[in-house]
């Protein structure tokens, strides 16, 4: 504290106390630390839906145990905190996915997905080679039912007592290691492990699937082959067609 100086009215001079602030510069306050944000990989954003590219080890949505909170719902609601999920990928599995932004977009993606509006395109690269089939259109189909094997869960096998399944395949032209084929599929159903369970009951298991590959299908790639490369469908607002891709890794 210190005194300062002014005139009374009569003339005489009397001391006023002060206090004299001492204001710190901005650089010797307390930063806040800035939190990093989870890695994202956004192929399209607007206000109402998403599309992201999930990298393979990721799980799509939290699992149990601390060390499956990291996942791909987490990471897209910390940046986005309306993003909720429409379908998932296993977590093995790379590729697209499409979350809706809030609780009324969400209903109506979901509703696309039970249409069938909603068209999903894979790559996979599996052991052995495969013969294009004998069909006008060059697509071919895998139709087993599949069924959860209980001991053994979360494997599927095709049994007779499990739900309608349909796989579309075709083979792609295209670099694939020896021995080896590349094919893009399309789900016509959504059942679990739909797309591993398919090509290991054909004989074609996908290369290191460590669930459904046997020794040799597993040893010959670090990964599962199997990437969502494209995701086609009516946008629910605009009514604008959009078709997002991403070119497989592999």
């Amino acid at each position: 504290m210190r005194a300062s100086i002014f005139p009374l009215p009569d003339g005489r001079i009397h001391p006023r106390p002060t206090m004299r602030v001492v204001i710190s510069s901005a650089r010797s306050l307390p930063r806040t630390p800035r939190v990093a944000l989870p890695p994202l990989t956004t192929i399209y954003a607007d206000d109402f839906l998403l599309v992201l590219d999930k990298p393979a080890g990721l799980h799509a949505v939290p699992g149990r145990g601390e060390d499956k909170q990291d996942c791909l719902s987490a990471r897209a609601q910390a940046h986005y905190a309306d993003a909720l999920v429409v379908h998932r990928l296993d977590r093995d599995t790379s590729g697209l996915m499409l979350m809706a932004r809030g609780k009324a977009m969400q209903s109506a993606l979901s509703r696309a997905f039970i249409a069938r509006a909603v068209d999903k395109r894979y790559v996979a690269v599996v052991q052995g080679i495969v013969a294009p089939p004998d069909s006008a259109d060059g697509w071919g189909e895998i139709d087993l039912p599949i069924f959860l094997d209980w001991p053994l869960r979360p494997r599927r096998v095709i049994d007779s007592r499990g739900q309608p399944s349909l796989t579309r395949w075709r083979v792609l032209p295209g670099e694939a290691p020896a021995g080896c084929t590349r094919l893009e599929l399309e789900p016509f159903t959504g059942r679990s492990h739909q797309l591993r369970v398919h090509l290991e009951a054909i004989g074609h298991p996908i290369l290191g699937d460590s669930l459904y590959g046997d020794e040799s299908s597993r040893a010959r790639a670090g990964r599962l082959l199997l990437h969502a490369w494209r995701l086609s469908f009516v946008h629910p607002v605009s009514a604008r067609p959009l078709t997002l891709e991403s070119p497989p890794p592999f």
